[in-house]
């Protein structure tokens, strides 16, 4: 007679209290250690900065349209002394004003900056800052 071998003992279905714990504070810490870094994403974008004009066309004015004119352009407005900080970009794409410029300088400001494409300076900035926050 052939003798019956013994079943394998499973995992419990029901997790005990300690397993439940245990796989608590495996997630609990993940939220610990993702949040800094987030908080730190967001604050890295705020402190990025958009130069106006990028380096690459340093010297050119910005017209009304936010196009880059020769130097000089009558009704053309010289770049500012440094670039902004994304914290004041996000606030004048929000209808706010850039510092240290008129109300006709910021809006062609804003134009530049909002026709920003990849491969110029400032872009990674103005695209982080378009980006929706969790």
């Amino acid at each position: 007679m052939r003798e019956e071998a013994e079943p394998v003992p499973t995992e419990d279905p029901v997790p005990t209290r300690r397993r439940v714990l245990a796989i608590g504070a495996i997630g609990a810490s993940a939220i610990v250690s993702i949040r800094p870094a987030l908080a730190q994403t967001a604050g890295s974008v705020m402190n990025c900065e958009v130069p106006v004009p990028d380096p690459g066309r340093a010297g050119s004015f910005i017209a009304a349209d936010g196009s880059l004119v020769p130097a000089g352009t009558k009704g053309a407005f010289a770049p500012p002394g440094r670039p902004f900080r994304g914290e004041d970009v996000k606030r004048a794409l929000s209808g706010g004003q850039l510092p240290g410029t008129t109300w006709d300088s910021n809006r062609a400001y804003v134009k530049y900056i909002r026709r920003l494409q990849r491969g110029q300076g400032g872009f990674t900035c103005f695209a982080s800052l378009q980006m929706p926050r969790v």
